[in-house]
């Protein structure tokens, strides 16, 4: 277990002296979160939206000028997948039915008839030097990741465990598009289905995180101490939000 688990979990004791969230804080909880993990995941794809943009467009429904319509689609896109994220809160399984929905919900407006499906070709990523699975074995390495998730999720950290599911995801690259988004949602369904909060990571860390993901290749903790230190910043900057104190971390 890494230092940024540890300290994440110091943190998470923290927050959960304020639980449950009920009533107007659970909302304002959820919509801060709705519009954050949307404006970020959006942002490390290359989408332009500022946060301040991207609630307008959530909260109020108005279009941004200057902004193309795939921009704007993604944002309401990626807060419906959101919304069903949260169906999944109190669930401690994740489907195969579940991740195609979050994509459906996510690319429906985008492309509709893949919305959801398994792509039919090949796909490169851009930078990386290791190629994904090819169409014809999609859909057993996506059960295989269903029978892995039931198998270990008992056993591991729901940090580490979060980390591994995004990473074997992404890895699979199941969808014609919007993968890292659909990664990120089933990261953030596990930590919350696990008590943890979602979480975000910043575009301007970018370079980071697609180094993190590229090494995890060969050194599966080195996207999993990633995550760790995004999830620990992350409850860090709600605690502030809390107006409480960080816990101190004390070295053994």
């Amino acid at each position: 277990m890494t230092d940024f688990v540890k300290r994440a979990d110091l943190c998470k004791v923290e927050i959960d002296k304020y639980r449950p969230f009920e009533g107007n804080m659970l909302q304002q909880v959820k919509s801060f979160y709705r519009v954050s993990t949307t404006w970020t995941s959006n942002a490390l794809e290359g989408n332009t939206l500022t946060e301040s943009e991207t609630k307008v467009i959530l909260e109020d429904g108005i279009t941004i000028g200057g902004k193309t319509l795939r921009e704007t689609l993604e944002a309401s896109g990626h807060a419906k997948a959101y919304d069903y994220m949260f169906t999944l809160m109190k669930k401690n399984i994740i489907t195969i039915s579940d991740i195609q929905k979050l994509h459906q919900l996510f690319y429906d407006m985008i492309e509709r008839d893949k919305a959801g499906v398994f792509r039919k070709e090949q796909v490169f990523v851009s930078g990386s030097k290791y190629p994904v699975c090819i169409p014809e074995e999609i859909e057993s390495e996506m059960e295989e990741l269903c029978v892995w998730m039931n198998s270990v999720r008992a056993k591991m950290h729901p940090i580490e465990f979060a980390a591994k599911l995004h990473q074997k995801f992404v890895y699979i690259h199941p969808f014609i598009d919007g993968n890292g988004r659909t990664a990120r949602l089933l990261m953030n369904t596990a930590l919350i289905q696990a008590g943890y909060l979602p979480c975000v990571i910043s575009p301007y860390i970018r370079l980071d995180y697609i180094n993190a993901l590229e090494a995890g290749h060969k050194d599966e903790s080195v996207f999993t101490r990633f995550i760790a230190e995004a999830e620990y910043e992350t409850e860090k900057d709600f605690i502030r939000m809390l107006g409480a104190k960080i816990p101190e971390f004390k070295e053994i």
